[in-house]
């Protein structure tokens, strides 16, 4: 009996001892697995931002040469009336883009999340724009948005309708813009919408059915609060993806357009002064003061959602 009791706590202790060697290895391979992924972010994202914020103290010449300015950069920036302009730009733009674009997205994902024919076929052709090129895409509607041979000019002469300057008055300029963006931007938010929304439980459509309730009633009864957390996911990414517009403006304006004040976002200022200009620390200026923009916003956005958003 003595023996028994001092191997009992030997095995015990060798046990243990495995345990712990086990756990040391599992933790080794994990980190190795993930080891090229974290490299990656490290060397393409955490640097590169790390960079910029430094570069933002720094006035640049000609060949590459930089000195130390401090705070200049941001002093400019507070005197800056074409950056003002293209936040005031970049903020009509989100203001309709981005609720317009998710309410048309649910809309269409909930008649799309019906018993009706055809509807893969439907799903495919307002996925589509999302799998094409900006480019291509800005350049379509570039053609016909043309004032001269455009197709929705020549579609207005039909009835008598004069059509207007889409891309090159200044006063109309943006909005044509927003409303590519709102097209091109529905396939990929109605996906998101209608996995979320096959992801909510039948039995509440079905007491809703017994208890006599409207198809209105649902919808705003049931499908918007349990899709609120996909509503409130969709919201963050379209308004970063807002804020850093670029692509659409840069094919559909043009650097010589007349409309291009009234219609430059912050990232075209951006590009602006960093590839044109060659005015790269000011530029990292303004991509630090978006960044910062960005992190307000999306913080105001996680306090407010605990009043709106149901994960029940």
């Amino acid at each position: 009996m003595p023996l028994q009791t001092e191997v009992k706590p030997a095995k015990r202790l060798k046990a243990a001892s495995l345990a712990k060697t086990r756990k040391r290895s599992d933790y080794f391979w994990a980190y190795l697995m993930i080891a090229p992924t974290m490299l990656g972010l490290a060397i393409f994202y955490l640097w590169p931002i790390i960079q910029n914020f430094y570069f933002s103290f720094t006035e640049w010449g000609s060949f590459g040469q930089y000195e130390w300015t401090g705070l200049d950069n941001y002093k400019r920036m507070l005197e800056d009336a074409t950056l003002l302009q293209s936040f005031k730009n970049t903020g009509i733009y989100i203001i309709f883009t981005v609720p317009i674009g998710i309410f048309l997205s649910i809309i269409i994902a909930v008649l799309l999340n019906q018993n009706i024919k055809g509807k893969s076929v439907y799903r495919t052709l307002y996925f589509l724009p999302v799998i094409t090129m900006p480019a291509a895409i800005a350049m379509v509607w570039k053609w016909l948005y043309n004032a001269d041979y455009g197709l929705l000019n020549y579609l207005l002469s039909l009835i008598g309708i004069k059509g207007p300057q889409w891309v090159t008055d200044p006063h109309i300029a943006l909005y044509s813009v927003i409303a590519v963006a709102i097209w091109s931007g529905i396939g990929y938010n109605m996906v998101i919408f209608l996995s979320g929304l096959q992801g909510i439980p039948k039995m509440y459509y079905e007491a809703a059915e017994i208890d006599g309730a409207g198809p209105v009633t649902v919808f705003f009864k049931i499908t918007l609060p349990l899709l609120s957390p996909v509503i409130f996911f969709v919201t963050i990414m379209s308004l970063i993806g807002a804020f850093q517009v670029f692509d659409l403006i840069f094919m559909m304006i043009g650097k010589g357009s007349t409309a291009l004040e009234s219609t430059q976002s912050i990232v075209y200022l951006f590009y602006q002064h960093a590839f044109v200009l060659n005015d790269k620390g000011y530029a990292a200026a303004i991509a630090v003061l978006l960044l910062i923009v960005i992190l307000i916003i999306t913080a105001i956005q996680m306090v407010l959602q605990k009043k709106w958003v149901h994960y029940d």
